[in-house]
């Protein structure tokens, strides 16, 4: 079992000396160093490095020799609950599901040079759609609504609206008519959503999501691919971009002719 704890995380030398506490009644350290098969003096080094992390604990048990009157205690191990564990991995999840999305951002802004990434096929477009859910809002976007339809498809967007209703993450949309769906997607304050729609003879064949360091692209099926350029200056560029077509846009559609 010691390897599933390495697997875990624990060095080989720290997981033997947990699991020998843990199947002892309160034993010394020198006696957990003999059942682990460690030295005595690695086994105080370990202890104290187990009982950091919370999975053990040092106590003093009384005068070593009974009726010693002041003499001195001795100390024993007590493992803790195997429940810990997952405890404490649950706990540190959470600190880094809140915690990625800002060194995200750092990494984005740190380099000099922009980055871009090639994504191919519907994965890659799905891949793309969804970590937009991980950039600040609000989101402008530019949607080819019939082909998001089509790749990654209706279920992946179900999922990436009530994803964006989870995180409360406001989406600014221009559709083109030509490209929409009758009572498609619109305006909705329980979707986070504002939509508009373009002038009419305005086709999108893509999409485009922008953020506040990043824009995601996303082809229609037929050439399939996903880029997403992370830049705080093209993602401005083209926000601006995105303002002027949202002033020339309407709030409702008009029928293709």
């Amino acid at each position: 079992m010691w390897n599933e704890l390495v697997d875990a995380g624990l060095e080989p030398k720290d997981a033997k000396f947990y699991l020998a506490v843990l199947t002892m009644d309160a034993p010394t350290v020198a006696q957990a160093a003999e059942a682990a098969e460690v030295s005595r003096t690695n086994a105080y080094d370990i202890a104290k490095r187990l009982a950091h992390k919370g999975m053990l604990s040092l106590i003093e048990s009384g005068p070593a020799v009974p009726g010693g009157g002041g003499g001195r205690g001795r100390t024993v191990l007590r493992a803790a609950d195997p429940q810990y564990l997952l405890d404490d991995w649950n706990q540190r999840r959470q600190v880094l599901e809140r915690l990625v999305p800002q060194l995200r951002a750092m990494h984005a802004k740190g380099g000099a040079a922009p980055r871009s990434r090639y994504l191919e096929g519907a994965v890659g477009i799905r891949t793309a759609l969804f970590e937009t859910l991980d950039w600040p809002s609000p989101l402008r976007g530019v949607l080819s609504m019939r082909d998001l339809m089509t790749v990654p498809g209706a279920a992946a967007m179900r999922d990436y609206i009530a994803g964006r209703r989870e995180r409360r993450l406001w989406l600014h949309v221009v559709r083109s008519p030509g490209k929409d769906y009758p009572h498609g997607w619109p305006s909705s304050d329980e979707d986070f959503r504002r939509t508009r729609y373009a002038p009419d003879g305005y086709i999108f064949t893509m999409t485009m999501i922008i953020g506040r360091d990043a824009v995601a692209m996303l082809s229609s099926k037929q050439e399939n691919f996903a880029l997403i350029i992370e830049s705080s200056e093209y993602a401005e560029m083209q926000g601006n971009l995105f303002d002027v077509l949202w002033s020339a846009s309407n709030t409702d559609p008009i029928a293709p002719a």
